[in-house]
């Protein structure tokens, strides 16, 4: 019987790699991580029967990919706003109201999977791992129907050769180049995500983030002009409606949003982007979790900002401090969201 240190030993180095993977699958953090503690308990039973005849690793996503799998039978797809109706474009529109029984797309704190955790890490794998979860990415996915959501991840974000991704899910070769082409094409048809990955550098990055959230503390719309594109988009998950065009955006920003006092904001990193976690003060000046922000950069400015309006995601970033904080990285005040 193998004991518990020597499975422990063999089997943790995959855990982060395991969670990003169920993340993709399920488009949900918290299901990612039910999902992962169920392999490693699948993975400890059946270890003793482990015979070596595929990698350690393989065997794992076997497990993981298929729990996945049979969890995706009975759960919805998870949207985003931008992925059940069109934008509005003037910001005076009447603002839905929440549908919190949508099971919305959920963001990730990069902490959590261990993207870039190490000064040494190489640059070129700290970029695939981050396109790998990048929240277009994860939102296109949630258009494929399961088993090509496996195969495209499995080949494309992880690279195992079209033979192991056979065995992973027990089909033939043919089977997965012919589930891989319809996956393809689907996600083309889902919208641009490539086009994400032309982003600045590290140092810049930072400096949009800080200017950003300078800009909400001063409750400065005239900055924030000089920050978005013309084609920048806002959603705010669980609110259905969201806006595109810089006018809509900063109108809707500066009618409901932009007060003084009103937001204080953390830098975080989410889905390989940049981020803030947002807290708000209520009447009696207590700071309360409201939720996160999801940064999306392009050519130097912010293209689109997804708001998750989820209390509940912002323990789930605390408890996962990035290890990598950035110099002089502050709190600060004010941020996107319709109360």
């Amino acid at each position: 019987m193998t004991s518990q240190s020597a499975f422990s030993a063999q089997t943790e180095p995959f855990r982060r790699e395991l969670l990003a993977h169920c993340y993709r699958m399920l488009g949900s953090v918290h299901d990612a991580e039910d999902l992962v503690q169920e392999t490693y308990l699948r993975a400890w039973r059946g270890f003793d029967r482990f015979e070596g005849r595929s990698s350690l690793r393989r065997w794992l996503y076997r497990i993981a990919t298929l729990a996945c799998l049979s969890a995706l039978e009975s759960r919805a797809r998870r949207p985003l706003p931008s992925g059940l109706g069109a934008p509005e474009e003037d910001h005076r529109v009447a603002v839905a109201s929440r549908e919190p029984a949508v099971p919305w797309l959920e963001p990730v704190p990069d902490a959590l999977l261990g993207v870039g955790a190490r000064a040494d890490d190489d640059p070129a794998s700290v970029v695939a791992a981050r396109a790998g979860v990048r929240l277009a990415f994860v939102a296109a996915l949630q258009y494929l129907p399961a088993r090509q959501r496996a195969v495209l991840t499995l080949r494309d974000v992880l690279a195992f050769r079209t033979a192991e991704v056979a065995e992973i899910l027990g089909t033939t070769t043919a089977a997965v180049d012919s589930a891989l082409r319809r996956a393809r094409a689907r996600l083309a048809e889902a919208g641009p995500v490539a086009d994400e990955l032309s982003e600045p550098d590290e140092a810049d990055r930072r400096a949009l983030l800080d200017a950003y959230v300078a800009a909400f503390t001063r409750a400065d719309a005239d900055a924030l002009v000089r920050l978005l594109r013309a084609d920048v988009e806002l959603e705010m998950p669980p609110i259905p409606t969201w806006f595109t065009g810089r006018e809509a955006v900063l109108g809707f920003l500066a009618a409901r949003v932009l007060r003084r006092d009103r937001w204080r904001m953390t830098p975080v990193r989410a889905n390989g982007q940049g981020g803030v976690l947002v807290r708000h003060r209520d009447p009696d000046g207590r700071e309360l979790p409201y939720g996160v922000q999801v940064l999306t950069l392009t050519g130097g400015r912010i293209a689109r900002i997804t708001s998750f309006n989820d209390p509940a995601l912002v323990p789930l970033f605390e408890r996962t401090p990035d290890p990598r904080p950035a110099p002089g990285r502050r709190d600060s005040a004010d941020s996107p969201g319709d109360r």
